[in-house]
C-alpha cells in the first residue's frame, strides 16, 4: 500500500512538472491575442497623403522631415562609420543589438564604448541575452569596469520563463542623441569586410541624421525601460535636433507588450498600397497566410513583385525550407524569386513604387511581425527609392532566379523536411 502511495504522489508531482512546462511553452509560443485576421484593401497609392495620414496614426510616430539617411554597405563600409561616431561622442551614447559576439570586431566596440564611458560619456547597451551567447565574459565585464551600463535583455531566469521566446531584434546605435544608425548589422566578425567570400555576409546599415532621430532614441528608451526600470530624459537624451537634410521618415517599433502587430500591419498597408512594384531583401522570407494573400492580390492588378533570399550560403536550413514552403502560390501568381549566390544575404529592406524604403532589423517573417521587439524606418523619397533599387538590382546580379517549374521539381526531403516544419513555422 506504501509503495502505492509513493507511485501516486511521483506520478502527481510529474503530471504538475509537466503541466507547467506545457503551460511555460504555450506562453512563449502563443501570438498576442490582438491579431490582424483581414486582408486590407487597395485604396490609396504611397505618394497619396491619405496613405501617409494613416501609417503615421495608425503605426504611431508621425512622419517628419528633415533627415538625411547615409546607405552603408557592409562591414567595410558599416563598422568604421558606426566606431567614429562612438568615439566621436560628448554627451550619450546608447546600444541595442541582438547579436553581440567575441572577436575582433566586438573587442573593437567593447573598447570604444568603454573608452567613452572612462572620458566622462554616459554610455548605454542593451544586449539580447540570447543573441549574446557567444561573447566572452570578459568583455561584458571590462565594459562594466570601464562605467558602461550593460544590461542583457531577458536573460534566463525564473520569473523570465513565460517571455523567453520573446526577444530583442532591435539594432539601434544613438550618439549624442543627433546620429543614429539601424539595419541589418550585428556586432561578429561574419559581417566584417565587404561580402566577397562565403565568410563574410552581404548586408546594410542606415547612418541618419535629423529629427527622426529622435524617434530612434525613443525606440532605445523602450527596452531601456523594460530592462532597468529606468527612464531616461532630459536635453542629454532627446536635444532638439535641427534639420539634416531633406528626406521625410519615420521609425516604430514593435513589441509582444505593446504594438505587436505594428510591423504587420505596416507591411500589409503598403502591399496593399503598391501599384508598379515591390523589390523585397528578405534575409529570413516566411510569410502567413495574410501576407501571402496580400502578395497575390498585389500580382493580379499587375504589380511586379520581386525578392531576393539567400542561396547556397544560409546560416538557418530551417528558416530555409521553411521559407520555400511558401513560395508556391507567389511564383504562380508570377512574383520573381532569386536566391543570392556568393555569400549569407541578411539584407532587410523593402522599396516600394519607386516611392518608398523601409529598413531596420525586421525580418519578412512572423517571428519579426509578432514575437520579436524591432525597429524599422519608413524613408519617403524617390531619390532614396531610386538608390536603394540600383543597389538591390546589383545585388539581383550576383542572384540565381528560381521558377515555378523548380519548385515544383524540388526534392521529396525538402518537401518532407518542409511538412515537419510547418507547425512551427511562425516561430523560426
Amino acid at each position: 500500500m506504501g509503495n502505492t502511495r509513493m507511485r501516486r504522489r511521483w506520478l502527481v508531482l510529474i503530471t504538475a512538472a509537466a503541466t507547467a512546462l506545457a503551460l511555460l511553452l504555450a506562453l512563449n509560443f502563443a501570438r498576442p491575442e490582438k491579431k490582424l485576421e483581414r486582408s486590407i484593401a487597395h485604396s490609396y497609392a504611397i505618394d497619396d497623403p491619405q496613405f501617409r495620414r494613416e501609417m503615421g496614426a495608425l503605426l504611431g510616430p508621425a512622419i517628419v522631415g528633415g533627415n538625411a539617411v547615409q546607405a552603408l554597405n557592409n562591414g567595410k563600409e558599416i563598422f568604421p562609420a558606426m566606431l567614429a561616431d562612438i568615439r566621436a561622442a560628448t554627451s550619450t551614447i546608447h546600444f541595442e543589438t541582438y547579436i553581440y559576439w567575441s572577436g575582433d570586431i566586438g573587442r573593437q566596440f567593447a573598447d570604444a564604448l568603454s573608452e567613452r564611458a572612462r572620458a566622462g560619456v554616459q554610455v548605454r547597451v542593451i544586449i539580447d541575452w540570447v543573441g549574446g551567447l557567444k561573447m566572452e565574459d570578459s568583455l561584458l565585464e571590462g565594459m562594466a569596469q570601464a562605467g558602461v551600463e550593460v544590461h542583457l535583455y531577458r536573460p534566463l531566469h525564473w520569473y523570465n520563463l513565460g517571455r523567453l521566446n520573446n526577444r530583442t531584434h532591435r539594432k539601434l546605435l544613438v550618439v549624442d542623441g543627433r546620429t543614429g544608425f539601424t539595419g541589418g548589422v550585428g556586432i561578429a566578425d561574419v559581417w566584417d569586410g565587404d561580402a566577397d567570400d562565403p565568410e563574410h555576409w552581404r548586408d546594410m546599415h542606415f547612418r541618419v541624421t535629423g529629427p527622426v532621430v529622435t524617434q530612434m532614441q525613443a525606440a532605445f528608451v523602450d527596452n531601456w525601460i523594460k530592462a532597468t526600470g529606468a527612464v531616461l530624459s532630459g536635453p542629454d537624451v532627446f536635444p532638439a535636433l535641427a534639420p539634416a537634410g531633406t528626406l521625410d521618415a519615420h521609425l516604430f517599433i514593435s513589441s509582444p507588450e505593446g504594438g505587436s502587430e505594428s510591423m504587420h500591419l505596416m507591411y500589409l498597408m503598403t502591399i496593399a498600397a503598391a501599384r508598379h512594384s515591390l523589390d523585397i531583401h528578405a534575409s529570413y522570407f516566411v510569410p502567413d497566410a495574410l501576407v501571402i494573400e496580400a502578395l497575390v492580390a498585389a500580382l493580379g492588378r499587375g504589380v511586379r513583385i520581386r525578392v531576393l533570399v539567400p542561396g547556397p550560403h544560409m546560416d538557418a536550413n530551417s528558416v530555409k525550407l521553411a521559407s520555400k514552403s511558401t513560395w508556391g502560390a507567389l511564383l504562380a501568381a508570377g512574383a520573381q524569386f532569386h536566391e543570392y549566390q556568393p555569400t549569407m544575404m541578411h539584407v532587410k529592406s523593402l522599396i516600394v513604387d519607386g516611392q518608398m524604403v523601409s529598413v531596420g532589423s525586421t525580418n519578412f517573417d512572423m517571428r519579426s511581425f509578432s514575437l520579436n521587439d524591432e525597429a524599422s524606418m519608413n524613408i519617403y523619397d524617390p531619390g532614396f527609392a531610386a538608390a536603394m533599387t540600383a543597389r538591390f538590382e546589383r545585388d539581383l546580379a550576383q542572384a540565381w532566379p528560381y521558377s515555378h517549374q523548380d519548385w515544383l521539381d524540388r526534392p521529396w526531403r525538402e518537401r518532407f523536411a518542409e511538412t515537419v516544419l510547418r507547425p512551427i513555422r511562425s516561430q523560426l
